[in-house]
């Protein structure tokens, strides 16, 4: 599911105790851009080493969970007709299995099979369109849409539909799921204090010297220019955020948002601009803010405080927007403002 890339990291610049820097990696990778920064360790690093080892650990994700490349894992369960066990790499095998559960957790608001859908309302590779698509093309592409018809194996990992035409997307969850491995493999290489971010996806390390977290600014969901609705110190923790206010269309009066809500076939619709989700995993908390952002504020809230999930809702309120936080979301705002670097315009990647 393509997913509205919505969150940015403050910049940090120079961050810490006795003046340690903070290195800054950036690069390219699954149709995005990514940054890395941590704080430099005591002893001698190689920066161009380290990127070549990020760059590396991505590439072989994308070669995993692309639905761009033929030649990906992903593409190539696409392609096939047949309803047998199709074997698999165990991190593709991860991707389905956590959004499997977001699914469920979300009554199939958040669904991994909703590709004929978006591809259907000018969201998907194939571009957009000029008319809203009739209601029989709606139902034929629904009727394809169902992620109970989509099971997985841990060991020996493989992954099956149980009913032919079903195709996978997993891009809502695969962008968190490589910002959680890349964090991995900082640790590994003994640099715990850092930042990751993959497209809208975020997910801190331990927190640099002297902070309670890594400032993290929740854009505000403003159709043109950026804003900044708040900033929160993060450290461990992941953040997504979902809204309908960069990618959409207008037919007429009615406005259709990139989020198709797969129990419908259509564009969500509402006063719902955004949800953002803090999670310890980004795989997580990226299709959790689709989940939620599709079922929308009333359900969506309920949903979020039974699970005692860290979320905001951003809604439209006349010119303006209401910020409703959850009771967890509410714990991570600092007593006072972080006291964070001079940051220059918000910005996306």
């Amino acid at each position: 599911m393509k997913r509205l890339l919505s969150l940015f990291a403050a910049s940090l610049g120079v961050v810490a105790s006795g003046a340690t820097d903070v290195v800054t990696l950036t690069g390219r990778a699954m149709g995005t851009a990514w940054t890395v920064k941590f704080q430099a360790p005591a002893h001698g690093l190689d920066p161009e080493g380290l990127r070549a080892r990020i760059a590396a650990r991505l590439e072989a994700l994308e070669q995993q969970l692309s639905t761009w490349r033929p030649s990906s894992d992903l593409s190539r369960f696409n392609t096939t007709a047949h309803t047998a066990w199709f074997s698999a790499p165990p991190e593709l095998i991860a991707v389905a299995a956590a959004s499997l559960r977001v699914a469920a957790l979300t009554g199939g608001a958040f669904d991994p099979t909703v590709a004929p859908l978006v591809r259907l309302w000018g969201f998907g590779a194939e571009g957009s369109i000029e008319s809203v698509p009739s209601p029989e093309a709606v139902a034929f592409a629904q009727a394809r849409v169902d992620w109970r018809t989509l099971e997985v194996e841990a060991s020996p990992p493989a992954l099956r539909r149980t009913r032919p035409g079903i195709t996978v997307d997993f891009s809502s969850t695969a962008k968190g799921f490589a910002a959680d491995a890349v964090s991995a493999l900082l640790a590994t290489e003994d640099l715990p204090r850092h930042l990751v971010q993959i497209g809208g996806d975020v997910r801190t390390g331990a927190a640099p010297d002297g902070r309670s977290g890594w400032p993290v600014a929740i854009e505000q969901p403003l159709d043109e220019g950026r804003g900044i609705a708040c900033v929160v110190p993060l450290a461990g923790l992941a953040v997504s955020t979902s809204g309908d206010y960069r990618n959409f269309f207008r037919a007429g009066a009615q406005r259709h948002g990139h989020i198709i809500d797969p129990r419908t076939g259509r564009p969500v619709q509402g006063d719902l601009a955004s949800v953002t989700v803090v999670h310890p995993s980004a795989a997580v908390s990226s299709s959790l803010a689709t989940g939620l952002f599709v079922l929308g504020l009333e359900a969506g809230r309920r949903l979020a405080e039974r699970e005692g999930l860290a979320c905001l809702f951003l809604v439209r309120d006349g010119g303006g927007f209401t910020s409703l936080p959850t009771a967890e979301f509410e714990k991570l705002r600092p007593s006072s403002p972080p006291v964070a670097p001079r940051a220059g315009a918000p910005r996306r990647p």
